[in-house]
């Protein structure tokens, strides 16, 4: 290695200024990833923040010889994975199912095709059920293959689990997405 060091050894030695850099360049990509993940814009940013808290205070255990996005992506990940455990508690103590999703707080617009801009926000709304009724094991795999692009053989990495692992996962993914969206009901039809 030579007389300059990597900005992520940097970090690693608890360089602020190098650990902010590096939040700089990962944090478009990361927000993308937790939002698709939680599926609110709001508490994506508070899981994406969580994220790189608990990077900051790990980054000493941080082994720069790994992919640093790799690393954060983990991290993410359990973030998220934290969420949706905090999200389903609160869902049995206040005892109902749907008072966070997106219609619940859907306010109209006047728009010029009412029909089409309806059954296009109803599409929207199926989707994302059907994506947070995905067990973490599933949606994981198949959002960092989707909306990221990333190869299995990274996505592996990042769950820690075998390349076949992660096709199996998003085959099965992909299987219970369209099944989930053929009972989505059909408000108005």
């Amino acid at each position: 290695m030579g007389a300059e060091q990597s900005i992520e050894v940097r970090a690693a030695g608890g360089d602020r200024a190098a650990f902010t850099a590096l939040m700089t360049t990962t944090k478009a990509d990361l927000y993308r990833f937790v939002r698709r993940y939680v599926g609110d814009e709001a508490e994506a940013h508070d899981v994406l923040q969580e994220a790189y808290a608990s990077a900051w205070l790990a980054m000493r255990r941080y082994d720069p010889s790994r992919p640093f996005d790799v690393w954060l992506r983990s991290i993410a990940l359990n973030k998220c994975r934290d969420w949706s455990r905090r999200r389903a508690v609160r869902r049995v103590v206040r005892g109902v199912m749907g008072l966070d999703a997106p219609e619940a707080t859907a306010v109209g617009d006047e728009v010029p095709m009412p029909e089409a801009r309806l059954d296009d926000q109803r599409r929207v709304e199926a989707l994302q059920r059907a994506l947070s009724d995905l067990p973490d094991a599933l949606k994981a795999p198949l959002l960092l293959a989707t909306l990221e692009g990333r190869s299995h053989a990274e996505i592996a990495a990042i769950l820690r689990i075998t390349p076949k692992a992660v096709e199996t996962r998003i085959a099965r993914a992909r299987k219970r997405l369209a099944e989930g969206l053929a009972r989505s009901p059909r408000e108005g039809a």
